[in-house]
């Protein structure tokens, strides 16, 4: 293909608002452009990097067993409050009604839509297993879209599902399913992680992450020295030696005038007390009933693992008249001493003594609680988030925090999804029951912003070979030469004959731009033709990852672009 053919709108530089390295190279090689904040139109280079992606994907996916299939991108509202998750989705479904009243959601997601299909057809146990999958684009009102296509509005997803009529039969389809994404994400170019994590709003028994460790990612990761990775969701530090501090007991509680001082920074700033010895009390709705949850100051409340240790369904934080009811107080003076709900408390809490909290009262705090004498705690835990430097679970050392962004993840769903919907089938016995479910996504624009951003340098994309736009680039020093441009189209066809997708810059430009923009939009190998070279019969070839340079017989050209691909 002819640089003059194709639209490549390099710039020289990026927009000031790109931060990611992603994004600024994206923007800069052509890749994309924004329409509007998250929504982005992938333009010749990135469509071909993307369309790249998605062969690996389907490759894999294919070989995996999985059926590809294409479902709507407009579901009824009906199938998303039946589950429940029309409202759990909140302020990031994208929702509307047509003309006739009726209301429908642009797909975030497709386990609704998915599981109603598999309910009209999967009758009897001999109908199973079954995985299905698509590749299509979803939707989501991000809050804050950022970093180019790492955070957006509307995404292209793989997403695929898995019916078994056992736990047993789940377990072989996730680990297929593991297994294709290692090989996809290998094949792609990408160091990953797999990180354990929470289910969240898609619910069932055990997921994992595809991460890959990038600053401008969404996710907190914590590693031990041991090598195991747990999201900040579900990351566990070890418990102290002793749950009862050693420490004397501290004079009685006192209380003291804080008028319009709510915040623990205002309180710490005003009265110079330490944050982590002041105890944050949260009063949260377990199952529609109040309780309080405490951590230090200067912690912050994980509510995945306060909902494990409570052991209940639904959480949330209570509104401002529900914690004013709870504590007699407005929000911001709540306090565990004098409390009539249920306490639970972090690990740093019942170790420590002498802190400040609130005293229930508006405008009041007390000091030198102590939670041995002042307050009684129906149960402890570990209900913080971990940080750098906590004493990992398995006690193999410090654990270090590093931000990652998701680019898979696995899930085993259960009966979360078929039991609601009624996708039920008769087994041996001619009992009905509901099918267990997988549930299995990348995303599939992410895999090209990771790859950017783990392989590029200061002169622009250093693509892994696999998904590059194309594989080599012929680059003519001057165009206007007749020999040059002669000898360039040869090798292009030479190329093409073999397989390779070739980008030929025929550009009259100068060569200081075309090699400039070379660099830019990364693609393996280069090859340059010069009048000098040819002269000699030779052609300089370049492999852009390493910049080694090669001086090559014209006739040998060919043979030496293979093998170099093939390193």
């Amino acid at each position: 293909m002819r640089w003059t053919e194709i639209l490549i709108p390099t710039l020289r530089n990026p927009p000031k608002d790109a931060e990611a390295a992603s994004h600024k190279l994206a923007l800069r090689a052509g890749l994309i452009r924004q329409l509007s904040s998250g929504v982005y139109s992938y333009l010749p280079l990135g469509f071909r990097v993307l369309h790249k992606i998605i062969a690996i994907v389907r490759e894999e996916m294919n070989r995996a067993g999985a059926q590809e299939v294409l479902m709507p991108a407009l579901h009824p509202a009906e199938l998303w409050k039946k589950t429940g998750r029309y409202e759990t989705l909140g302020d990031d479904k994208l929702a509307f009604k047509n003309r006739a009243g009726h209301e429908f959601v642009l797909g975030p997601t497709h386990e609704e839509v998915v599981t109603e299909l598999a309910a009209a057809y999967l009758k009897s146990f001999r109908d199973f297993p079954q995985t299905l999958y698509q590749i299509q684009t979803k939707f989501r009102d991000e809050a804050r879209p950022r970093f180019g296509v790492i955070r957006t509005k509307e995404f292209i997803m793989k997403d695929a599902y898995s019916f078994d009529v056992d736990d047993a039969g789940l377990d072989i389809n996730y680990t297929k399913m593991s297994e294709a994404y290692h090989r996809i994400f290998s094949r792609c170019g990408l160091s990953f992680k797999v990180v354990e994590a929470d289910t969240g709003m898609m619910g069932g028994k055990m997921s994992q992450e595809f991460m890959v460790v990038c600053p401008y990612g969404e996710d907190r990761v914590a590693i031990s020295k041991s090598g195991k990775l747990a999201s900040l969701e579900i990351a566990k530090r070890a418990q102290p030696a002793e749950l009862v501090s050693k420490a004397p007991v501290p004079p009685a509680v006192e209380a003291f005038e804080t008028p319009n001082l709510r915040t623990i920074e205002e309180i710490s700033h005003k009265y110079k007390v330490p944050s982590a010895q002041m105890i944050k009390t949260l009063i949260y709705m377990a199952d529609g009933q109040p309780v309080a949850a405490l951590v230090t100051g200067d912690s912050e409340l994980n509510e995945v693992k306060l909902r494990r240790l409570l052991g209940v369904k639904e959480l949330r934080q209570a509104e401002a008249e529900e914690v004013r009811q709870a504590t007699g107080a407005p929000v911001g003076f709540a306090g565990p001493v004098g409390l009539k709900v249920p306490v639970y408390a972090d690990w740093d809490v019942v170790c420590g003594t002498d802190f400040v909290t609130g005293a229930n009262e508006k405008d009041k705090h007390i000091r030198h609680v102590d939670p041995r004498r002042d307050f009684q705690v129906k149960a402890a835990g570990d209900l913080r988030q971990v940080r750098t430097g906590d004493l990992a679970e398995d006690g193999s050392g410090m654990l270090d925090i590093v931000t990652t962004m998701e680019i898979g993840h696995v899930f085993k769903l259960g009966t979360r999804y078929s039991a609601q919907l009624e996708a039920l089938f008769l087994d041996e016995k001619g009992e009905r029951k509901p099918a267990i479910m997988g549930c299995y996504g990348i995303g599939v624009n992410r895999i090209l912003a990771a790859a950017i951003e783990e392989h590029h340098d200061d002169k622009g994309i250093l693509w892994p070979r696999a998904i590059a736009p194309f594989d080599v680039e012929i680059i003519t020093v001057n165009q206007a030469i007749l020999e040059t441009h002669s000898a360039a189209q040869k090798i292009e066809n030479d190329l093409e004959a073999l397989g390779f997708d070739v980008l030929y810059d025929n550009r009259e430009e100068r060569a200081g731009v075309k090699f400039n923009d070379a660099d830019l939009i990364g693609v393996p190998v280069q090859v340059t033709v010069g009048e000098r070279g040819l002269k000699e019969g030779m052609v300089e070839v370049k492999l852009r990852r390493t910049g080694e340079v090669s001086k090559i017989a014209l006739a040998d050209v060919a043979q030496a672009v293979k093998s170099a691909l093939q390193r």
